[in-house]
């Protein structure tokens, strides 16, 4: 989806200012590194990012100048990698997080916002009063803990006197947030377009899951562990089965931020929207990053012809061939 930039013959004066925002979406979020490999390709550098949840994540490593780094990383994790970094909680969420913010402190050089040269900003959720809180002061990586804080999976943080949640909840796709810093021309990238009800599964298909799909497997493996596994007598009954407690979960949020992007996209559109297809990938499918990147790397590929069209992308440098040795002595005499 498109909208022609307004007012864009306006801008006679000056380059217009791009800004990026990118999208909630849990471990779909590495797609936001196939993306950001296309706009680069393509010559875009964005003037602001922003970005809520997984989103924001990407976002920093971006801004901090460690997009390769930190893609090589992901892309070496295994699901063994991703389980070692759970750090299970008994209260306020599924993982505490700690473990992983750890690891990303140890790897990644962490910054306050001031230092950035690319303006840059989080998205949170106040849990106390569901106010949506834009993060630019401070700690890149306390801001970024604080966004991707989703709500069951990942405990609340304390951050600046509130408490926080994932920013997901009331701005998946902080287009807002990219005009606030200064963008003139905003790229969304909405990594939840395809999800409603499409990773749920239906019928015997619930009882047993073949090794091809990983990602049921990872999540019914996960629900083992934790107690949460559907009552086997209920699996009997001629009623389809009620999916596991964390699709169900998984549903709701996605239905939630789905519903949320659409509205508030709608009274703030982008220039351009990036909407990769992730359906076949689930919450916690962190272990395949290669398929997320992959699919954002393609869908921002389909997007290049009217950028360029639009002159975003600035031209490629064509050699100008060399005036023959006669020409030039000719004009000598």
């Amino acid at each position: 989806m498109t909208h022609p930039p307004p007012a864009h013959a306006a801008f006679t004066r000056r380059a217009p200012v791009i800004g990026l925002a990118l999208g909630s979406g849990s471990a779909r979020g590495w797609a936001h590194f196939g993306v950001l490999r296309a706009l680069t390709d393509c010559g875009i550098r964005p003037g602001v990012v922003c970005g809520a949840s997984i989103g924001a994540l990407v976002g920093a490593a971006h801004v901090l100048g460690l997009t390769e780094r930190f893609e090589r990383w992901v892309l070496g994790l295994r699901r063994r990698d991703v389980v070692s970094f759970m750090d299970i909680s008994t209260g306020g969420g599924l993982l505490k997080g700690e473990k992983l913010m750890r690891f990303f402190r140890s790897q990644f050089t962490d910054r306050d916002f001031d230092a950035l040269e690319t303006p840059f900003a989080a998205v949170a959720t106040a849990l106390h009063t569901g106010e949506e809180v834009w993060l630019r002061q401070g700690s890149v990586v306390d801001a970024v803990r604080a966004s991707i804080a989703m709500p069951g999976l990942f405990t609340p943080v304390w951050h600046q006197g509130r408490l926080l949640v994932d920013g997901g909840l009331v701005n998946p796709v902080p287009v807002s947030l990219a005009r606030a810093l200064g963008a003139d021309i905003v790229i969304a990238v909405d990594l939840n377009a395809d999800l409603i009800g499409r990773h749920l599964r239906h019928g015997p298909a619930q009882a047993a899951v073949p090794a091809s799909e990983p990602s049921i497997g990872w999540l019914q493996n996960l629900q083992r562990s934790l107690g949460w596994h559907r009552d086997e007598a209920a699996a009997q009954d001629a009623t389809p089965p009620i999916p596991p407690v964390l699709e169900v979960l998984t549903s709701g949020i996605h239905i939630m931020q789905v519903r949320i992007t659409r509205s508030r996209m709608s009274g703030d559109p982008p220039e351009f929207t990036i909407a990769p297809r992730l359906s076949h990938l689930s919450l916690l499918d962190f272990h395949r990053a290669h398929e997320a990147i992959e699919a954002g790397e393609q869908a921002a590929q389909e997007s290049l012809g009217l950028l360029r069209e639009l002159g975003l992308c600035p031209p490629t440098r064509e050699t100008t061939p060399a005036a023959p040795p006669d020409a030039a002595s000719g004009a000598t005499g």
